[in-house]
């Protein structure tokens, strides 16, 4: 409308740089963005090779395994078809089919008992982060495979559900 602005309560410690009278002069004014590591090897994991896990990694410290990924209705939607009362929560059967891939890694083919806790809830909004490890060998050769989830957040909290 005509007025001047003063910029001196905002450029104490700065000075004014003019910005481009046109927009379409090809001219980056943005510091370039580092590229993301966007696949496990690059992460330093391996891929995990199951629809439902992204990646895995041997412990270092012992002869353990960790399988990893993300899941909801948004990606995984056939999960959709599994409803409880209108509620849809991942099958048994899936967890089962956790337990035997995360298994089949360390070279083991048997799955003796498999004892849910709770049922993990999927909701069309919200991602489930996957944790499933497999224990060191017990003094009979056995593995324990637990499987863990917690709400997919950009935090680095780490409480389980």
């Amino acid at each position: 409308a005509g007025l001047t602005v003063d910029w001196t309560p905002w450029t104490r410690t700065g000075h004014l740089t003019d910005l481009p009278t046109y927009a379409f002069q090809h001219r980056r004014h943005w510091l370039p963005a580092a590229k993301p590591v966007l696949d496990a090897a690059g992460l330093g994991l391996n891929p995990a090779g199951h629809p439902l896990l992204g990646a895995a990694v041997r412990l270092a410290s012992q002869d353990g395994l960790v399988l990893t990924g993300q899941m909801s209705l948004t990606t995984h939607s056939w999960l959709a078809d599994h409803g409880v009362f209108g509620t849809v929560i991942l099958p048994g059967t899936a967890f089962v089919e956790l337990a035997l891939h995360a298994a089949d890694q360390v070279g083991y083919r048997v799955l003796d008992e498999l004892t849910l806790e709770r049922p993990l809830v999927l909701t069309d909004t919200a991602h489930s982060v996957i944790q499933v490890t497999v224990t060191t060998p017990d003094t009979d050769g056995r593995r324990t495979v637990t499987i863990h989830s917690r709400p997919h957040t950009t935090d680095t909290d780490t409480t389980d559900d």
